[in-house]
């Protein structure tokens, strides 16, 4: 269930909500390979499924940016904000790849509400993210992230 914040002092009472864990999504060797397409990253533990077998993960693995980027899908759901004209990904205070993700996994995320500060035109958002892949014993990426949403 999302948490929803009808205005901004709604949205400040919710620092340090759990906002729970968005929807499960796949992870599959066409969006590897894409990603290494478009950021010229075609190292073989990505996008060599015949070599990765042979390798330290035992196949393919996602791009640690590649899990990064999902992030915000990984979320939508989470946490709506009425009122809200437009939302900008501010970027991340620190982002840790503390496991693989195996190409074919299934991930998801959970969020929490780190912080909730003012700045001109609206407000800065900090969420604390971690990223988990199923039955994996730790998690894959662990990101605060950083948006600002314009009222």
């Amino acid at each position: 269930m999302a948490a929803h914040a009808h205005n901004l002092d709604e949205l400040k009472a919710l620092v340090g909500t759990d906002l729970g864990y968005g929807e499960w999504v796949t992870v599959t060797q066409e969006q590897v390979n894409l990603f290494a397409d478009a950021t010229g990253d075609h190292q073989w533990i990505h996008v060599d499924p015949e070599r990765a077998a042979k390798g330290p993960f035992g196949g393919p693995i996602a791009h640690g940016y590649l899990t990064l980027s999902l992030v915000p899908r990984l979320m939508n759901g989470l946490l709506q904000v009425d009122g809200v004209q437009m939302g900008v990904n501010y970027g991340t205070n620190k982002v840790r790849f503390a496991s693989p993700v195996p190409v074919g996994s299934d991930i998801h995320a959970r969020a929490t509400l780190a912080s909730v500060e003012d700045v001109a035109g609206g407000v800065q958002v900090c969420m604390d993210v971690v990223v988990e892949v199923k039955d994996a014993p730790k998690p894959s990426c662990i990101a605060q992230v950083v948006y600002r949403y314009y009222f």
